[in-house]
């Protein structure tokens, strides 16, 4: 496995309006094609991580997302 981007994202916290970052990053698997990776940065009892397996289009949107659309792949 490869990793090919990471990034943080800023967001505000809904429930305590705190500025938080969550990270994702984007790894190249020889078996399974591209793996996202999102986390929201918190400690262990709030985390919420995903792993989404991307085509190879939906790894090349999110790689030249603008940084404004930053966080899309989390909905």
């Amino acid at each position: 496995m490869q990793l090919i981007s990471s990034r943080n994202v800023p967001f505000i916290d809904s429930q305590t309006l705190e500025l938080g970052h969550a990270k994702e990053a984007l790894f190249r698997d020889e078996a399974r094609g591209f793996i996202l990776y999102l986390s929201n940065g918190q400690p262990s009892s709030n985390s919420d991580e995903r792993v989404v397996f991307l085509s190879i289009r939906e790894a090349l949107i999110w790689l030249n997302e603008p940084s404004e659309d930053w966080g899309s792949f989390w909905a």
